[in-house]
């Protein structure tokens, strides 16, 4: 029987563990089975105010069905590698686990180490691949199931499934539908991949393209910008960083948006950042405007208040419209 380490830590990693503890008994993904002998994930966490520590998801999905879990943090100390050794798994499977492994560790399997990465590589390798493919104004995206070197996202692609991004996609909802479809890949890929039936296809570096980790800052909206970017912006970096600006000095967060390139009612040459007041098919939203075209707000959350619709929020602030925003002084 096929002995498996399952690497992985946030709940982009769960439905491919979930997928890989529904397929374990013989017959239903490979005709002799196969034991997840260990879940590997990062380390509990601090969380909240009082600091209490959290259990990543996937380590959570692990204990309620059983499995041993090891969390070992680095796993480029020599007596980590020597401990992973002893295992004997035959195959490593990683998603979304947070660390390179070194060479050391992917040589360990027999069969390799499998990635689960969310994007068509070699397109947006890295950290956060499915928030800039919102940002670009991609129209697909999809998961490769690639074999693990020691580069980012550099390995051999085994399979890769593709799936549309719809309109009002953001980096939440893509993501759950990415974890879902890199399941199906993966359970399509390890039995192929164990009887040698897949070639491993070298990635073509001249159409490679490299994501990084978003910091907070990221997402300070330039209203410089074209509404059509910053439209896909606030899509992309839903949840996180989140799209903002600032009004009288307090942050405020743009949580829906479209983007709004010509409409003869609205002011011309108003500076970038302006806000104007808008009914769109009896929806009172707030027009901003960008360096092209107008962004349409219909929902965002001022600093200490809750998210409110355009409309209430131009009930308990009516004094936005006509001001500039952007300043945070």
């Amino acid at each position: 029987m096929l002995r498996l380490i399952y690497m992985g830590t946030p709940q982009f990693a769960v439905p491919p563990l979930e997928a890989l503890i529904r397929g374990a008994r013989p017959g239903v993904v490979l005709a002799e089975g196969y034991e997840i002998v260990t879940v590997i994930t990062r380390p509990d966490k601090p969380v909240g105010r009082g600091h209490h520590l959290a259990f990543s998801p996937v380590k959570q999905v692990a204990l309620a069905h059983g499995l041993s879990v090891w969390q070992p943090g680095s796993l480029k100390r020599p007596e980590t590698i020597e401990a992973l050794a002893a295992y004997r798994a035959d195959l490593y499977i990683v998603t979304a686990f947070g660390q390179i492994l070194p060479q050391a560790v992917l040589d360990q399997p027999r069969y390799g180490t499998l990635n689960i990465h969310a994007s068509l590589l070699p397109k947006y390798r890295g950290v956060s691949p499915i928030s800039e493919a919102i940002l670009q104004g991609e129209s697909e995206t999809g998961v490769t199931i690639m074999l693990l070197d020691a580069g980012i996202d550099t390995g051999p692609i085994l399979h890769q499934r593709r799936l549309p991004i719809d309109p009002d996609d953001t980096t939440e909802t893509l993501s759950v539908k990415l974890a879902e479809l890199g399941a199906t890949a993966l359970l399509e890929t390890l039995p192929r991949w164990i009887a040698g039936e897949i070639t491993p296809q070298p990635q073509d570096e001249s159409q490679a393209s490299y994501t990084r980790m978003l910091r907070k800052e990221d997402g300070q909206i330039n209203w410089q910008r074209p509404a059509a970017w910053l439209a896909r912006m606030v899509r992309a970096y839903t949840p996180w960083p989140a799209s903002y600006t600032f009004w009288q000095g307090k942050l405020l967060k743009i949580l829906q948006a479209t983007a709004l390139t010509v409409d003869g009612s609205l002011p011309s040459g108003l500076p970038p950042g302006t806000v104007h007041r808008y009914t769109l098919a009896d929806e009172e939203l707030l027009a901003i405007a960008c360096g092209e075209g107008w962004l349409l707000v219909s929902r965002l959350q001022l600093e200490g208040r809750k998210a409110v619709s355009a409309a209430e929020f131009l009930r308990g602030y009516p004094q936005i419209v006509g001001s500039v925003l952007g300043s945070s002084s």
